[in-house]
């Protein structure tokens, strides 16, 4: 199988953007770009007919057209454009288990227009067998005068397994050159409440217990990326909350989810869908054990 990033291609403006983004990438990572555009009522391919009479004359342009302006920024990267006659969920979700990852378009909490953007993009994100990455199209301000990206930001739940999320953060910051900030946070129990703050002494077990649990889940990582320089954060609040404050400046926030489980329904926890909804840099949501 060739190792290749897949975007999913509907011709809206964030669609667009997140095809820009697939393709640094892919070239980053020396990768394949597959652009998929999906449709239920693509025509069977004909044999030799004009542009005029081809039902998927517009579908065909719209591929064509990214794949120009990607090739023209990228010369070296391989690009292949790919109409399926299939519905797009289904296309997307078939095409996350042949690829490294997808890429889509987000709109994060705005209306929802785009066939991608919908009912497709949500159910990929929970259901996907690689990392789902969602990108926003740039603001016509950001594109004046864009703020520096300094660093990826991973966000970690300290319970479980995290290999398969922290291998993505990381191989993301090496990639870059960027550092990587690794955010844990945790609402103080109720019964160390007090009327006049929390208490002192269970705030701190708390937050050493988990810089303890946090330092060993990443020192394999340190090992295996040594020129990746990470930083550590931990905080006492809504853990959603603390990563949405710590991407304010992040090229990438990387963020996890359950694989999915036979038998039980596909569902995005409270973080990853803070991180979707209101996180402003592109997401990665990575499905691990």
């Amino acid at each position: 199988m060739q190792q290749a990033i897949t975007v999913g291609l509907d011709g809206s403006p964030e669609s667009l953007a997140a095809a820009r983004w697939a393709a640094d990438e892919a070239d980053r990572r020396k990768l394949t770009l597959r652009l998929l555009h999906a449709w239920p009522m693509l025509a069977p391919e004909p044999a030799r007919v004009p542009s005029e009479v081809d039902q998927n004359y517009w579908a065909k342009r719209l591929v064509h057209t990214a794949q120009a302006e990607l090739q023209a920024h990228h010369p070296a990267l391989s690009v292949v454009g790919n109409l399926v006659a299939d519905d797009a969920q289904q296309a997307l979700l078939q095409a996350a288990s042949e690829s490294e990852m997808i890429v889509l378009g987000s709109r994060g909490l705005e209306a929802v227009e785009s066939y991608f953007l919908g009912d497709v993009s949500m159910p990929v994100v929970a259901r996907a067998e690689r990392p789902v990455v969602l990108v926003r199209a740039e603001a016509p301000e950001a594109a004046t005068s864009p703020a520096p990206a300094n660093r990826v930001v991973v966000a970690l739940k300290l319970n479980g397994s995290s290999e398969d999320l922290l291998d993505f953060a990381f191989h993301s910051a090496a990639a870059r050159g960027l550092p990587l900030l690794a955010v844990h946070g945790r609402s103080v129990p109720l019964h160390a409440r007090l009327p006049w703050g929390a208490d002192h002494e269970v705030t701190e077990e708390m937050t050493r217990d988990a810089r303890d649990a946090l330092r060993t889940a990443l020192r394999p990582w340190h090992e295996k990326y040594p020129q990746v320089d990470v930083a550590e954060s931990i905080r006492l609040e809504n853990p959603s909350k603390v990563l949405v404050q710590a991407a304010d400046d992040a090229a990438l926030l990387v963020v996890g989810r359950r694989a999915h489980r036979h038998g039980l329904a596909p569902h995005l926890g409270p973080v990853a869908q803070a991180a979707i909804h209101h996180g402003r840099c592109p997401v990665a949501v990575v499905p691990h054990g």
